[in-house]
């Protein structure tokens, strides 16, 4: 190694320190921290390397990222990991590498020791009736096996859509106002939070959407009424830790105003 790149790397780390000790030290926390995690595929045509590979590569970042959620204390953790549309949108090989990804994940989650030592409950949200059963048995152990965890939340958006979320919950507030139930004046925004995938967490205060696309897609509307959004150019793969000290460090120099 020469000794630029020696140079290099120590200055690198001495920044990355330098950004953990302003966070940390900083009275402004982020509590929930969501990310839309995008860029696999083009992460991957960029490198000439399979798709499939792409997504690998992503899962093993999600894993990364995670440590660093803990490492910094982050009570709850929030990933976009497929939306409903992207059922309709992915060719059927991508979608079965996609799945499998997933159930090794989820698998691999329930026997982590970090996430035991830490009581991290693990949770998936979306649409579970649209996902094979073999993601769906990996789901319920996951859940089942961190059922009882309260220090961290990591929970993941699969088969996820925010307007069909708001849809279900409107009507069971319909529902609930035509068998007298719920009086119209009771009707509220507690009313539809309570009744959202998210009922149990706090809204997020930052959402962090990487590849370079600037839009929400279809995640977490309702709940990302006042939070902070943070777009980065990187791919997911390549996101990096400095990446999201960055981010953090830029939600804590807002000043959020909350409809003001």
């Amino acid at each position: 190694m020469g000794i630029s790149k020696r140079m290099g790397d120590v200055l690198g780390q001495a920044l990355e320190a330098k950004l953990i000790r302003e966070v940390l030290d900083n009275e402004e926390k982020v509590n929930h921290l969501a990310i839309i995690m995008d860029g696999n595929r083009r992460f991957a045509w960029s490198k000439a390397i399979q798709t499939n590979l792409g997504h690998r590569l992503g899962k093993q970042k999600l894993e990364q990222v995670l440590d660093w959620v803990l490492d910094l204390k982050i009570p709850y953790f929030t990933v976009y990991a497929l939306s409903t549309e992207n059922l309709l949108s992915r060719d059927e090989n991508e979608l079965e590498a996609l799945f499998k990804l997933y159930t090794e994940g989820l698998n691999d989650i329930s026997e982590d020791p970090r996430i035991h030592e830490n009581l991290v409950k693990v949770q998936v949200i979306g649409r579970r009736d649209l996902l094979p059963e073999n993601v769906i048995e990996a789901i319920e152990n996951a859940e089942r096996k961190t059922a009882d965890y309260s220090n961290f939340t990591f929970t993941i958006c699969l088969a996820y859509g925010s307007r069909e979320e708001i849809i279900e919950a409107i009507k069971g507030i319909a529902s609930d106002y035509a068998s007298g139930a719920i009086k119209l004046e009771e009707i509220d925004e507690p009313q539809v939070s309570e009744r959202l995938y998210t009922s149990d967490m706090p809204d997020p205060d930052l959402v962090i959407r990487t590849s370079g696309e600037e839009r929400i897609s279809n995640f977490l509307l309702w709940q990302m009424a006042y939070s902070e959004l943070y777009f980065t150019d990187v791919y997911w793969p390549s996101f990096s830790k400095k990446d999201m000290l960055k981010a953090i460090q830029t939600f804590q120099q807002r000043r959020r105003r909350y409809g003001e």
